[in-house]
């Protein structure tokens, strides 16, 4: 494995595509896991749908405690490898992987035993949905630990600086998933069909074999991995390394998915419905965000790797030609949403109601595409530098001020319900202003440094 050395070296913009575009297709894959489940689920009703929605955030809020050593990982392998450290590089790999096992079956417990009082936070009154969200809520639960760790073992690859293996791993857990889906979902032959049920049992399944790939390809011939014992005791220096680096981006994950499920709970006073409608709507728009965040993680191995070898100026331009890359993405997704809005939705879900909310949902969240993304791919290169504070301040003030909006302007007298969507979208827009605002005066800084360094040496 050569490709991180391309990192501080050579071609800014081909190697950051290069590397992102595994990356990315590591995001579509996981994106597909959802989608994949939503189109069988979408075939036995909108209420499977919802179910399968709200048992679900429990999964992205999951996604908090995997962010801790996922970004510590990434950060700390990035940085170690910019300053050519071979032992500092195991360690950060062997300490993310202990913390997440930990953190792992900690959750895992949380749902299990607690799985009436999670799913009744939502307040819905449809018995048939609580139940189902409930059963599909303890079947993600046992699998936790697979969903937990594949996560981490992609970003230590990522920030090693390759991005294809974890692609290729990951794809085999989708392909698995695609062929099980329709199987345990709708049943064939012998098979009952199993509605939700059926889709968790499929999930799981796949996740649990991309983490046996992982397992075999480490032990087979992977050499950051070589003489890396995982039944060491940590030590707190690192401990501490990997929680500063991740926790916030951890507590920005926890806290928009928190928002994330009070605004669903505002979206309850109008039915079921909303709700489905918005799970299917994310997962479309998913499309542009995991796109961004495929380059997100790219960036932030970039300028890590090039701020451990102190290359502001690769820093710089490789951040300017991100973004331009993220500019056109934006652009493209704000068309797709605006005007594919119905024919997009229709794949998930055939009923007339669901789609006349979609089509609205889908145009109101395109406004904000161009700034989502930009936003997104910022936070990667804050966190390359290790600074992974600013990002979660933006983040969680805006989404949380989604709530307050979503309630003023969703009352009868305003918008009603497109109010709620309409607070979604807009915060995006400030989001992605003020972030990218805030990291130019950091380049900026950086850049008079150097020149008055060069100047000094002159």
């Amino acid at each position: 494995m050569t490709q991180n050395n391309k990192l501080t070296e050579g071609g800014i913009t081909q190697a950051l595509v290069r590397l992102a575009l595994p990356i990315m297709g590591t995001a579509f894959a996981q994106m597909a896991y959802n989608l994949t489940d939503l189109f069988w689920i979408g075939r036995v009703g909108s209420n499977a749908v919802s179910a399968v929605g709200t048992a679900g955030f429990f999964a992205w809020l999951g996604m908090a405690f995997i962010l801790i050593p996922k970004i510590g990982a990434e950060v700390g392998v990035a940085q170690s490898v910019g300053r050519k450290d071979k032992d500092e590089v195991k360690n950060y790999i062997r300490h993310s992987l202990q913390l997440i096992v930990l953190l792992a079956l900690l959750y895992s417990s949380i749902l299990i035993i607690f799985r009436n009082q999670l799913i009744g936070f939502f307040t819905i009154d449809d018995l048939e949905v609580v139940n189902m969200a409930v059963s599909y809520l303890v079947i993600i639960g046992i699998g936790m630990i697979f969903y937990f760790i594949n996560p981490v073992f992609t970003s230590i690859f990522n920030g090693y600086g390759d991005s294809t293996t974890p692609f290729i791993i990951n794809f085999i857990g989708l392909g698995l998933n695609i062929i099980l889906d329709p199987i345990l979902i709708l049943g064939i032959g012998p098979i009952p069909a199993m509605g939700v049920v059926g889709a968790g049992i499929a999930t799981i399944t796949s996740q649990c074999v991309v983490t046996l790939v992982f397992i075999f390809k480490i032990r087979k011939n992977v050499p950051i991995f070589e003489k890396v014992n995982f039944l060491k005791k940590p030590n707190f220096y690192h401990v501490r390394r990997i929680v500063k680096l991740g926790l916030p981006v951890a507590l920005q994950s926890a806290a928009f998915t928190i928002f994330a499920m009070f605004i669903t709970r505002i979206l309850a006073s109008w039915g079921t419905v909303p709700i489905a409608v918005q799970k299917v709507g994310s997962q479309i728009e998913a499309i542009s965000w995991m796109t961004a965040s495929g380059f997100q993680t790219a960036l932030a191995a970039f300028v890590g790797q090039n701020y451990g070898a102190k290359k502001w100026n690769r820093i710089y331009k490789g951040y300017m030609s991100a973004i331009g890359i993220m500019g056109l993405v934006g652009i493209f997704a704000t068309c797709l949403l605006i005007f594919g809005a119905k024919p997009l939705f229709s794949l998930f879900i055939d009923e007339e109601e669901p789609i006349r909310y979609g089509v609205v949902y889908l145009q109101i969240l395109g406004l904000s595409q161009l700034f989502m993304c930009i936003e997104i791919a910022t936070a990667g290169a804050f966190n390359g530098l290790g600074k992974t504070i600013p990002p979660s301040i933006v983040s969680i003030t805006f989404n949380g001020l989604r709530i307050p909006a979503a309630l003023i302007l969703s009352t009868e007298t305003l918008l009603g319900l497109e109010g709620v969507w309409w607070s979604i979208s807009m915060s995006s827009v400030f989001k992605g202003i003020i972030l990218v605002t805030w990291f130019a005066f950091i380049l900026l800084r950086n850049r008079n440094l150097i020149k008055d360094k060069q100047l000094q040496a002159a």
